[in-house]
């Protein structure tokens, strides 16, 4: 709103106080973002399977030139010779509705000299983007002009970008876009200092070319800087991590001679910054005009292998070390090269308020404390986490501007706070692990008709119908809400599959002797563990070296009366309780175990509750003891895991006792299982997020089909 309102009067503003203005925030920006500007250490990731630069150059140069106004388009013919004497080539970007007629002559001197053209919006007067209405129009003319022109590139005047609308442009590649830039109206970089892949959600896209030095403009006019060490100090950087060095200047406020308008600065600072690299760099540089990084790009990397730069925020209710559902999601986004950031608990990181784990950002905004006597406390922390996690969201959309926020349940009305980001454009997922009017009416023993989880429901349906788009974690609970609370077409389901980057099958390495039975999760109520520990009672009666080893969070309310259990029934030192450990330290524990165990109850949440713990023991060679539920009867059948009647005890014993006593079953079981894992693994789930992700970030026009209406150029 600020913008729009800036834009509408600032022809009405006289110079002095624009740049007044300009100048005030600038300066308050500049001690803001003093730690990542003008160098941003974490935009230097090299993306994903990058093939480095052309003949095994160090990196590469992009000069560019957006000409704005009529100034500037009659400097075009003494840049274009000032370029060539020092030996470089340039791409000019002209505005075909400004005050300027671009001919065909101009055209064709710039391509004789091995220059190229390109497309700066429509009109230099920010309102491209005003509407989506207005754009798809604008569209049409700027791909009329584009092909009229014979060009293939585009640029938004004042840096202004919708990357998720501009698919209809049908420009190979768009340079609206920056590393990181705190003093554009839209002043939210893409934090990487290569190029990137913006992807349709068909088979077509273009070449993302952000700039990674300072605009000439900013740098002398704004900042007042007196000389170039700014832009070299970042070329030495950019060299130095293997990135590409794009510059954008504009002839307008270049003075070619006399004295310098209050606007403009001597073209003599622009002259030694392309003597610098000449100096410097010669032997370094792979020197390219945009199209022809762009094509190298697009012909290095096939589509499946392109790194985009997707901007997600992911919020959830948990540890994220410890939480392999979100963890699977960040990790597969960041690994592709999206910008990923997790609000979540402390988790494991306790006393750190920001940490990084696999190219993922993690804002740890509260404790969890597992001591929940009551529906109504746990519900305050959960309405502390909303609001805590609404200001975080906010804070950081400001900056980011995110594509896509992906908010994970429990609680369902966590969606709420991403207000501000729907707000103002981005595409919300609610992601449904669990079902929360069920769990709690388990959690709590009320009853599912009373107040309490009649509300949850109702949050449930609001909560569904504020995003875009809902992931349900198994096929029944889809069923089910397609038939209380979700619109149709609206439903995705993503099973808790293991990643395999971090469940790649370990070796063993304990060779003690000891039979190691193992369950790792919660301990709550319908997870049965009070049935398991009676079944490895009588286990271990037949088998003196077992050991029942638990992995669970230290819940007090849940863990004392199994404690309790153990020692009536003299299991001290044979039931061992251990804390919560990172997935990474989960799956090393796994592959030392001896069998699995997963005893939920029938009767309860549980009945209709995926475990992810099955197919991470498959994924370990691991055979797995299951209780027959619902919904492990519907995933996984005899061959697979060795079933036995829920709530019994007795049978769960005898079941356990029949893996480890006959060698056949054995492997039998971890080999249907391995190969079940490869089946249902993650690996075709992960695309179908990703192209989800895609779809979401590109907003289409109602009623405009993509398909034929872009270039050929593009459909590569």
């Amino acid at each position: 709103m600020f913008m729009k309102t800036y834009y509408l009067v600032k022809p009405l503003l006289p110079w002095r106080i624009r740049m007044f203005g300009r100048r005030w925030r600038a300066e308050h920006r500049r001690r803001a973002f003093a730690e990542v500007w003008p160098i941003d250490a974490g935009s230097a990731a090299v993306p994903p399977r990058w093939p480095g630069w052309p003949d095994g150059k160090r990196f590469g140069l992009v000069l560019t030139h957006d000409v704005e106004g009529e100034k500037g388009f009659e400097r075009v013919p003494q840049l274009v010779e000032l370029t060539r004497k020092h030996g470089f080539r340039a791409c000019f970007n002209f505005v075909p509705r400004g005050k300027y007629q671009v001919t065909p002559a101009l055209l064709g001197i710039l391509e004789d000299a091995g220059f190229e053209a390109g497309v700066h919006g429509l009109k230099h007067d920010g309102k491209l983007y005003r509407s989506r209405k207005k754009f798809h129009a604008k569209a049409a003319q700027i791909r009329q002009i584009m092909n009229e022109w014979g060009a293939v590139g585009f640029r938004s005047p004042l840096m202004q970008h919708r990357l998720g609308w501009m698919h209809e442009l049908g420009s190979e590649y768009d340079c609206s876009t920056f590393d990181v830039d705190p003093f554009e109206p839209e002043s939210d970089g893409m934090r990487t200092i290569f190029p990137f892949w913006t992807q349709a959600p068909n088979t077509k896209g273009f070449v993302e070319l952000p700039y990674t030095l300072v605009q000439d403009f900013n740098l002398f006019k704004v900042l007042r800087e007196q000389s170039i060490d700014i832009w070299k100090k970042k070329l030495d950087w950019l060299v130095e991590q293997g990135g590409m060095a794009l510059i954008n200047t504009h002839p307008d406020y270049m003075c070619m001679e006399g004295s310098p308008g209050r606007d403009e600065y001597p073209v003599a600072l622009y002259e030694e910054f392309l003597s610098y690299v000449r100096d410097n760099y010669a032997d370094k540089c792979w020197h390219a005009l945009p199209r022809e990084v762009s094509r190298y790009y697009c012909a290095k990397l096939p589509a499946e292998c392109r790194n985009t730069r997707r901007r997600v925020c992911m919020v959830a209710y948990t540890g994220y070390e410890t939480d392999g559902r979100v963890r699977r999601y960040a990790e597969a986004l960041a690994r592709r090269g999206d910008m990923v950031d997790v609000i979540a608990l402390e988790g494991l990181s306790t006393g750190r308020k920001i940490s990084m784990m696999n190219g993922v950002t993690i804002h740890h905004i509260q404790r969890r404390d597992h001591n929940e006597s009551s529906h109504w406390s746990y519900a305050s922390r959960l309405l502390r986490f909303l609001f805590r996690s609404s200001v975080t969201l906010t804070r950081l959309h400001a900056r980011n501007r995110y594509d896509v926020v992906h908010i994970h349940n429990m609680p369902d009305f966590l969606v709420f706070a991403a207000w501000y980001p729907k707000m103002t454009g981005a595409r919300l997922i609610l992601d449904i692990h669990d079902m929360t009017p069920e769990l709690f009416n388990n959690k709590f023993k009320s009853s599912l008709k009373s107040f309490y989880v009649t509300g949850l429901r109702v949050v449930e349906k609001l909560s569904a119908r504020f995003v875009d788009h809902v992931i349900v974690s198994n096929h029944l609970w889809a069923e089910k809400l397609a038939a209380r609370s979700i619109r149709p077409n609206q439903c995705s389901v993503i099973v808790n599959h293991p990643d395999p980057e971090i469940f790649a099958q370990r070796q063993r390495t304990r060779q003690d002797g000891r039979f190691i039975v193992l369950f790792p999760g919660s301990l709550q109520w319908h997870q049965g563990l009070d049935i398991g520990i009676k079944a490895f009672a009588e286990f271990k009666k037949r088998v003196p070296n077992a050991e029942f080893h638990l992995y669970a969070s230290n819940d007090m309310k849940h863990t004392a009366p199994l404690k309790n259990l153990v020692r009536e029934l003299g299991l001290e030192g044979s039931v061992i309780f251990n804390d919560l450990a990172p997935l990474d330290t989960i799956a090393d524990i796994i592959a030392n175990a001896d069998l699995g165990v997963v005893p939920k109850r029938a009767d309860s949440f549980g009945n209709e509750a995926y475990s992810t713990k099955i197919m991470e023991f498959m994924s370990q060679g691991i055979p797995v003891v299951v209780s027959r539920t619902k919904i492990d009867s519907y995933y996984f059948d005899d061959a697979t895991v060795r079933f036995f009647p829920s709530g019994d005890s007795a049978a769960m014993a005898e079941a356990m006792y029949d893996v480890a006593r006959d060698p056949i079953l054995r492997e039998s079981l971890i080999r249907h299982g391995l190969e079940y894992v490869k089946r249902h693994g993650w690996d075709q789930k992960r695309k179908e997020y990703l192209g989800l992700i895609d779809r979401l970030s590109t907003v289409q026009f109602k009623g405009h089909d993509l398909k034929g209406k872009l270039s050929p150029a593009v459909e590569r």
